[in-house]
């Protein structure tokens, strides 16, 4: 064999090994980004769980967030049920970013001071979830 001919297995070898490489990146699975949408009042518990169970049993790197809107709102009243305030206080030390409208708290009477800590209050709680779905988030709504 020739240096031409050890060049030309050198760089296949070479060429060969890259992409590899590649495909074994490609294998790899991106975060997950998800946004739960809840308006139902009676659904509340029932989505701050399967929240709970998503983190638990994601196999990739999670970002979940919460838009509530509509009566849903009184379900996150500080003085509200305590499953709900254990729930979301556990949720929030896993990362979880969740949003309130602002619209609906009016339309349910209530003001920031009525709601549990750890929200960010939204002017229009659908209008933050569209953005978010733009920025790559997948949708949920139980």
């Amino acid at each position: 064999m020739d240096r031409r001919g050890v060049f030309r297995g050198a760089l296949a070898a070479a060429a060969g090994w890259l992409s590899a490489a590649r495909a074994a990146a490609s294998d790899e699975r991106a975060p997950m980004k998800v946004v739960y949408h809840l308006s139902d009042y009676e659904k509340a518990d029932f989505v701050l769980h399967n929240m709970r169970v998503h983190y638990e049993h994601a196999t990739v790197p999670t970002t979940l967030a919460l838009i509530v809107h509509g009566p849903a709102v009184r379900a996150f009243r500080r003085d509200g049920s305590g499953v709900t305030q254990e729930r979301l206080a556990g949720l929030l030390k896993r990362g979880l970013s969740p949003y309130v409208c602002a619209v609906a708290l009016r339309g349910q009477n209530m003001e920031e001071r009525d709601l549990s800590p750890g929200f960010q209050i939204v002017e229009a709680g659908t209008v933050r979830l569209a953005e978010l779905q733009s920025e790559g988030y997948l949708y949920i709504r139980p």
